[in-house]
């Protein structure tokens, strides 16, 4: 869990746009709070909406597809990966499930990113996942 230090805040001077923000952010965590109590099914549908278009969308940059139908699957934890592709989806889903579970505690280190880069191909049999590619400096003479 992060911790701040807000002992310089107090003799802080603010000036109104600033302080407008603030109460706005508060006024929307307010809100927020209310619409988790009041209608969590919506709230879970959303997220799952989300889920299904920010995988769709990161793995299509990568040229990695599937049909809508195993996309979902593979996202439910229904089915096992067929194809290259698919092996890269649930590699992606099970590193996104760790970042969405444990945003507020993974620090960003060389140990955690190679730690998800291991997740990520931790469905394609390779052994490179969580390893550093060493490379050769070629000397420009």
């Amino acid at each position: 869990m992060r911790n701040f230090d807000y002992v310089g805040l107090k003799n802080q001077k603010w000036d109104s746009e600033t302080v407008a923000y603030i109460a706005s952010i508060h006024e929307a965590k307010g809100r927020q709070e209310l619409y988790l109590k009041q209608k969590p099914q919506k709230l879970n549908k959303l997220v799952e909406i989300d889920r299904i278009q920010s995988t769709e969308t990161s793995n299509e940059i990568e040229d990695i597809r599937t049909t809508n139908t195993r996309l979902k699957q593979l996202l439910c934890d229904k089915t096992t990966p067929r194809t290259r592709d698919e092996e890269e989806i649930a590699g992606y889903r099970d590193a996104l499930n760790v970042i969405r579970e444990n945003y507020e505690y993974i620090p960003v280190t060389a140990n955690y990113i190679l730690q998800l880069h291991k997740i990520l191909y931790s469905h394609s049999g390779k052994s490179i996942g969580g390893k550093l590619k060493t490379c050769r400096t070629i000397s420009m003479r």
